[in-house]
């Protein structure tokens, strides 16, 4: 059923209120999971809310956590999430990385000690709004992904992101799993009862599955970009490194492959990586945009195979997205309603949805 967008955000926030968030943290965290949900990136918005609440019922994650500075320079920063969810640090991180940039031109900031932080594009998005080039990526907690030619879990989802302002005023915002389909995808079919598509998944002796459950309670894994060997599956393996490289190695943050990682509750341990790029560094001021307004516009501009689906440019998807649902809403699957629904009831936060 669609939501109505002010009662979709509202939900969510009384939720989060309800759980004991400050005032300032629900806020914030509210306008990451709406910003999904708005923009069409659904496995990060509401769908989010059950998985917070048996993160928080578990001792997980600390909802009154703050963010701190732990190490800082003229063009770095790290900070520690403090246990908490992520969206509050990684927006505070990536805050302070804008402001660093337009002093001196590029800036990047690192985040341990955190938690699923909501969709990475939404960070990055908040550079190109200042004028800047964004890159942001997250580590992730739980080892559901097995390398190429693997059948041991020892990486997650590990989203990368890369944002650009454009002269047309439509950024270029690219963000992307580094798995064939995100793992909140992959949540949502079992949510509502439907088997996943071809290449999403493998079980736990490495062959193709269309189980949704099968990486949740049956030891299968996520498939690496790419689906298979024969795919390029190497690719998405090797793009999640990278993402770990950046996200726990250089924040200090827990290795997910780390064997000891997966023995028991020691909090979410998830480490993130933004960094922002002025492009007047490069270019006379506009330039830069102009360029990536003509590139964007070439690329639209290329013949379609079908004319009824014409070629977009990362981010088009959800402007669409998000042009129809401020008028139409929100829409929240049955499956997905319900389980907010005994969330709420559970918190004794107010039901709007009805």
């Amino acid at each position: 059923m669609p939501i109505p967008c002010a009662t979709h955000r509202a939900q969510i926030k009384a939720i989060l209120l309800a759980w004991g968030m400050p005032e300032d943290s629900a806020e914030t965290t509210t306008d990451v999971l709406f910003w999904a949900d708005l923009h069409g990136v659904d496995s990060h918005g509401m769908s989010m809310l059950p998985v917070y609440d048996d993160l928080r019922r578990r001792g997980r994650v600390r909802l009154d956590a703050r963010p701190r500075i732990v190490r800082e320079g003229p063009v770095s920063l790290l900070v520690d999430g403090n246990g908490g969810l992520g969206h509050v640090p990684a927006r505070f991180a990536m805050s302070l990385a804008i402001e660093k940039a337009r002093k001196s031109g590029m800036a990047t900031a690192a985040v341990n000690n955190s938690a699923h932080f909501g969709a990475v594009g939404y960070y990055t998005l908040m550079a190109a709004q200042a004028g800047l080039i964004g890159m942001g990526c997250t580590s992730a907690t739980y080892a559901q992904v097995a390398p190429t030619f693997g059948k041991q879990g020892k990486f997650g989802t590990d989203p990368w992101s890369f944002a650009a302002p454009s002269a047309d005023g439509v950024p270029f915002l690219l963000d992307m799993a580094t798995t064939t389909a995100a793992d909140g995808r992959i949540r949502n079919k079992a949510n509502e009862g439907l088997p996943a598509p071809d290449g999403w998944l493998l079980d736990s002796e490495g062959r193709p599955s269309n189980d949704p459950m099968v990486a949740k309670q049956k030891g299968g894994f996520l498939t690496s970009l790419g689906g298979s060997p024969e795919r390029s599956s190497y690719k998405g393996y090797g793009l999640a490194a990278m993402v770990n490289i950046l996200a726990s190695c250089l924040s200090g943050a827990e290795l997910v492959s780390d064997p000891m990682h997966t023995k028991g509750p020691r909090g979410m341990g998830i480490g993130h990586f933004f960094m922002t790029i002025d492009p007047d560094l490069f270019r006379e001021p506009g330039e830069f945009e102009q360029d990536v307004a003509q590139f964007c516009a070439a690329l639209r501009a290329t013949t379609p195979i079908d004319p009824a689906q014409p070629v977009m440019v990362a981010g088009d998807p959800q402007w669409k997205n998000a042009a129809r649902r401020i008028t139409e809403g929100i829409p929240v699957a049955a499956g997905l309603l319900g389980q907010v629904r005994q969330i709420a009831q559970a918190a004794a936060a107010p039901w709007l949805l009805d």
